[in-house]
C-alpha cells in the first residue's frame, strides 16, 4: 500500500471483529511502528501488547475503575477550550451520534465503556513512557502512535487510540505488573475492522489546511 493511500483511508474504529491477530502480525506492526523519530534516538516508548483471557481480564479491570470513579473521556484540556477548538469536538461528536446510535446505547456510554474495553478488539496495547523522561517526550511516543496506527492499516488492520485509560494507570500498571517508573501514556485498541457494524462507517472530518498552516515568508 502507498504510504499517501494509507495516510488519507486510515481512520480510527470503534467496532472490531473477534477474531485473534496472529502473533507474528502485531509483531511486524510494532517493528515498522518504532521506526517512527525520537529525540537523539533515544526510543522512550515501551509497548505492552495484551491478548486472550488477560486483554478480557483488562477489560474487565478497567469497567469496573471508570463504575467506581466515572472519568470520562475529554479533550484533556487544562483551561477552558477556544471557541474554535470547542466548536470542532461538538461538531465531531453530532456527526458521529447517529452511527453510535445504531447500537441502541447513549453517546457517552458507548465511548466510556467502548474505551474501556477497547471497542471489542481482540489485541489492547498499553504505550508507556519511562518517567525519567519529561512531558516533551510524549511527542516522541505520539510519533510512534502514528507509525503504528499507519502500520496497522497498511497490514489490514485497524486502530483505534485510547487516551481514557492513561486516567486508570494504577490499576492498570497493578494488573499487567508495569513497574512504578513508567507512566501509561495512552492505550491503542487493535484488530480486523467489523465493516458490517454501522459505527465504522464513521470517519472524522479534517479542517482545510489553509486554515492551520501559517507562512512566514
Amino acid at each position: 500500500m502507498e504510504l499517501v493511500q494509507a495516510i488519507e483511508e486510515r481512520r480510527s474504529i470503534r467496532a472490531f471483529k473477534p477474531t485473534p491477530v496472529p502473533r507474528e502480525l502485531v509483531q511486524e506492526v510494532l517493528r515498522l511502528a518504532i521506526n517512527a523519530p525520537s529525540a537523539n534516538n533515544l526510543q522512550p516508548w515501551e509497548f505492552v501488547v495484551v491478548v486472550g483471557e488477560e486483554k478480557d481480564r483488562l477489560s474487565r479491570t478497567l469497567a469496573k475503575a471508570y463504575q467506581e470513579k466515572q472519568i470520562s473521556c475529554g479533550s484533556g484540556a487544562v483551561k477552558p477550550l477556544p471557541e474554535t477548538f470547542r466548536k470542532r469536538g461538538i461538531a465531531n461528536l453530532e456527526a458521529m451520534r447517529p452511527y453510535i446510535e445504531t447500537t441502541g446505547l447513549p453517546v457517552d456510554r458507548f465511548i466510556n465503556e467502548g474505551s474501556c474495553s477497547f471497542y471489542g478488539a481482540p489485541v489492547a496495547i498499553i504505550l508507556c513512557l519511562d518517567d525519567c523522561f519529561s512531558e516533551r517526550q510524549m511527542v516522541d511516543t505520539g510519533a510512534a502512535l502514528a507509525y503504528l496506527a499507519l502500520a496497522a492499516h497498511a497490514s489490514g488492520l485497524a486502530t483505534c487510540p485510547i487516551g481514557l485509560i492513561a486516567a486508570y494507570e494504577d490499576e492498570i500498571k497493578d494488573l499487567l505488573n508495569i513497574p512504578g517508573n513508567k507512566r501509561v501514556a495512552v492505550g491503542i485498541a487493535l484488530g480486523y475492522p467489523d465493516w458490517e457494524n454501522p459505527v465504522t462507517r464513521f470517519r472524522s472530518s479534517r479542517e482545510d489546511a489553509d486554515k492551520l498552516v501559517r507562512w512566514i515568508e
